[in-house]
């Protein structure tokens, strides 16, 4: 019983996410006209994957104490590449994906070299980056444009059923086995693969563990052995993955690249919002990816509230979209003193170390 209660102490954060996501998306749902169906399934998780990989890779430098400022930019940086390098044969779109995602690597690397070798503070270095970052997207799109593939556009921004279809895959769909799952939303599907295949051996391995520990105190974990370099220059390394692979999935969800600043500012504070609300603590040392997918999902959830409140209801204070800062700051300041309970209610605050 013991076990549990810690358990659930520990995980306190994401349990909380987790609730907040189905209490809001269970009302849209029942407020939506076609709620629960499966094109509104698959149109609301094109919608949120972006932000979702934009929330993991904002975790992993704040696991080690750092903020990421420049998650936005890469991820935009990754859009505009991908705008001109995902068209052609099957090898070229390979060589493409390839580019972009080693892109967000060289990005990442570049972030953690500057605050490993460089001591420079995570935010300021990642300031300078992102600003680099955006230079260079608008060098490579000075206008929105750019071709994307049709047939992988279309095979990973819809269901399971049109990638089977897309790439020949069961017998295009067809097999029977396959049909319960054909109307799933692909990137549910690439959401879970990305978690089994990257973030959980990576948080099992000595280098992910280094992570939690130079984020719970930095001088213990040198003094333990734990190597803090090679730790977090590996958080903003996988960090740079996952905002490349926002910015390859948003260019393949518009068709196109945008240089966008504003969008890539909004990106970087909605992905810090969303990591706090997953209970993932900005000192460093606790939480996790999954905690932030579940933040990212709240916040979708308020904006895809907006979009059906009645304005001739009782939620019809709440219709206004120009509100929806507000509910948003609102649900971030709950999770953030959810979060400080613990502290409030302890009378000796050594007791937060014991």
């Amino acid at each position: 019983m013991s076990d549990l209660r810690l358990r659930l102490a520990q995980n306190r954060g994401l349990i909380g996410a987790i609730l907040m996501f189905a209490l809001l998306y269970g009302l849209y749902s029942v407020l939506h006209p076609r709620g629960g169906s499966g094109p509104l399934l698959v149109q609301n998780a094109n919608e949120s994957f972006a932000l979702v990989l934009a929330a993991m890779a904002q975790t992993l430098p704040v696991l080690t104490g750092g903020l990421d400022l420049s998650v936005g930019p890469l991820m935009t940086l990754v859009n505009c590449l991908a705008s001109q390098v995902l068209n052609g044969g099957p090898a070229d779109l390979a060589l493409g994906i390839a580019l972009c995602l080693g892109a967000g690597l060289l990005g990442g690397f570049v972030n953690g070299c500057l605050v490993v070798y460089g001591r420079v503070q995570p935010i300021v270095a990642t300031l300078a980056s992102g600003a680099v970052f955006t230079g260079i997207a608008l060098l490579l799109r000075p206008t929105p444009g750019g071709e994307i593939d049709k047939d992988l556009s279309f095979g990973l921004t819809y269901d399971l059923a049109e990638l089977a279809a897309t790439f020949g895959l069961f017998d295009d769909g067809k097999a029977p086995w396959f049909a319960p799952f054909a109307g799933l939303p692909t990137p549910v599907l690439l959401v879970v693969a990305i978690v089994v295949l990257v973030w959980l051996p990576f948080r099992a391995s000595v280098t992910g563990r280094g992570c939690y520990a130079v984020g719970s105190s930095e001088g213990a974990a040198y003094m333990s052995g734990i190597a803090v370099d090679r730790s977090r220059l590996a958080a903003y390394m996988l960090a740079g993955l996952f905002a490349a692979t926002a910015g390859l999935y948003l260019a393949l969800q518009t068709g196109s690249g945008n240089a966008d600043a504003p969008q890539a500012a909004a990106y970087t504070l909605n992905s810090i919002a969303a990591v706090v609300i997953g209970g993932t603590s900005l000192f460093g040392g606790s939480g996790g990816v999954v905690g932030s997918i579940f933040g990212a999902l709240v916040l979708r959830a308020i904006s895809f509230n907006f979009r059906v409140f009645d304005p001739g209801s009782w939620l019809g204070a709440l219709a206004d979209p120009l509100l929806q800062p507000f509910v948003e700051g609102l649900v971030l300041l709950l999770a953030v003193s959810l979060g400080a309970a613990r502290v409030l209610r302890v009378r000796n605050r050594l007791h937060l170390f014991g």
